[in-house]
């Protein structure tokens, strides 16, 4: 570790940085007063989503890097570290925005584990990268984003969903004795533009508006209402607080009802 002073503020690595869930989790988080370092490969709207941060007067680091390469990774949490000298809360966001699904007989078998490669493969990563110095420092947050595929049969893609709720049990069994927590978030239906885009998609595909589209899926949700990023970044902000101390090895879904299984 670097011989720099650590820095005042607790400092929170945030993957996928560049768009999805993730800007929107990491306002949440400057504002509790963590310094925030974005992870995503490309620099030019890493740098951006960092820079509409920053703006605020936070201490915002864009930092490009490969999950699925570990020496990539490896580099960046050692940035971290020489910067900051600390790491308090790791949140996995990076993850392909393109579900696989279709017939089994059309399915591209490479593609699946390409996919499961970045999610599942990339938080492994991250995670092996960031815990010597949660567990030097006698405490951190980890926190995997996963989503509500994982518990339906809806597309194939909920394999890497699964095996991410599977990977928080194992590390918080591991990592509990460290100070470290580790828990699974399962957003529901959420306001990015990705959505925005798939309910555009939807309504070509299937006639009427976007609008439309989406009064449909708001329609089923008990709340009325979609989630929004920032709900999630509370969400996590919980967790990695004093709140959060006792809470590892969960799967916690925010989706306002959405989902109707009953999971004891």
């Amino acid at each position: 570790m670097s011989d720099r002073p650590v820095d005042a503020n607790p400092v929170a690595i945030v993957t996928g940085g560049s768009g999805g869930l993730a800007p929107g989790i990491a306002a949440v988080l400057r504002d509790q007063g963590y310094a925030i370092v974005l992870v995503a490969r490309g620099q030019d709207a890493l740098t951006a989503a960092a820079d509409a941060l920053s703006a605020q007067g936070a201490t915002v680091a864009a930092l490009s890097a490969d999950v699925t390469d570990a020496a990539s990774v490896s580099a960046m949490v050692a940035q971290v570290l020489e910067r900051f000298g600390r790491i308090d809360l790791l949140v996995n966001a990076a993850a392909s925005s393109h579900p696989i699904g279709g017939a089994i007989e059309d399915v591209e078998v490479d593609n699946v584990i390409a996919d499961l490669d970045t999610k599942v493969g990339g938080y492994l990563r991250c995670i092996q990268a960031v815990v010597p110095a949660m567990k030097r420092q006698g405490q951190g947050r980890i926190v995997n984003i996963g989503g509500l595929t994982g518990r339906s049969s809806d597309t194939l893609s909920g394999l890497r969903n699964a095996a991410v709720a599977h990977l928080t049990k194992v590390l918080s069994d591991q990592l509990g004795p460290a100070g470290i927590t580790v828990n699974a978030l399962h957003p529901g239906i959420t306001q990015t533009p990705h959505l925005d885009e798939l309910f555009e998609e939807m309504a070509q595909d299937n006639g009427g508006t976007a609008q439309e589209v989406e009064a449909d899926f708001v329609s089923q949700i008990p709340t009325r209402r979609l989630c929004t990023p920032a709900e999630m970044g509370e969400t996590i902000a919980f967790l990695a607080g004093p709140g959060g101390r006792s809470i590892t090895g969960q799967s916690i879904t925010v989706d306002g009802g959405y989902s109707r299984g009953v999971y004891l």
